[in-house]
């Protein structure tokens, strides 16, 4: 079964630096919470063990816990960003939070993969960009960047324009809103008038 996906054309957000390297998906949402086959509260979830104390409080010097994050829907990380295992649930919780798009100076490959196809967009920026992005917010301040898919760009605070890699194909689904079945759904009659015409 396809899943719907929100298209992913233009993302205009403060956001939020979490500058720690090697995050796992294991801190981006613990096993406990892999025993769901929906996506339905994962953003709850998200970063749980750095989120909450353990009777369940929000700790208030967690990055996404301070008023500064709210609504913010880009999250700039360290680097290797996604490592570990290969769970599908870590992007689905960073969208069930409310993230659009994660930057760092690189992902995981299968962080990476999994995230084109859930509609999340990772944007990768060479290091320099990164210490930019990580040194703008300062005291509560809550400076924004915009990306463009289509033109794979990523626009800093400053106007500085940055352009990223991706894919065309993970690009094609990303501004369409679908998932590589929902691609192969809306070729089909295509796929049908190609089997009819074979001998």
């Amino acid at each position: 079964m396809t899943e719907t996906i929100t298209p992913v054309r233009h993302v205009e957000s403060s956001y939020v630096v979490l500058d720690v390297q090697n995050i796992d998906t294991d801190q981006i949402i613990p096993a406990r919470f892999l025993k769901v086959t929906d996506r339905a509260g994962l953003g709850d979830a998200l970063f749980a063990d750095w989120r909450y104390d353990a009777d369940g409080s929000p700790r208030a010097d967690f990055v996404l816990n301070r008023p500064e994050s709210r609504g913010a829907e880009i999250l700039v990380a360290g680097h290797n960003f996604g490592c570990g295992s290969s769970r599908e649930h870590a992007p689905w919780a960073l969208r069930g939070y409310g993230i659009r798009a994660v930057v760092s100076t690189r992902f995981a490959d299968i962080f990476h993969s999994n995230a084109l196809k859930n509609g999340l967009l990772p944007v990768t920026i060479p290091a320099e960009v990164h210490d930019l992005l990580v040194s703008w917010p300062a005291n509560g301040s809550r400076p924004r960047l915009g990306i463009d898919v289509a033109k794979q760009l990523l626009t800093l605070p400053d106007g500085t324009e940055v352009t990223f890699p991706l894919e065309s194909f993970s690009k094609h689904c990303l501004l369409e809103g679908v998932d590589e079945l929902g691609y192969l759904l809306n070729a089909a009659a295509e796929i049908a008038a190609y089997e009819e015409a074979r001998p």
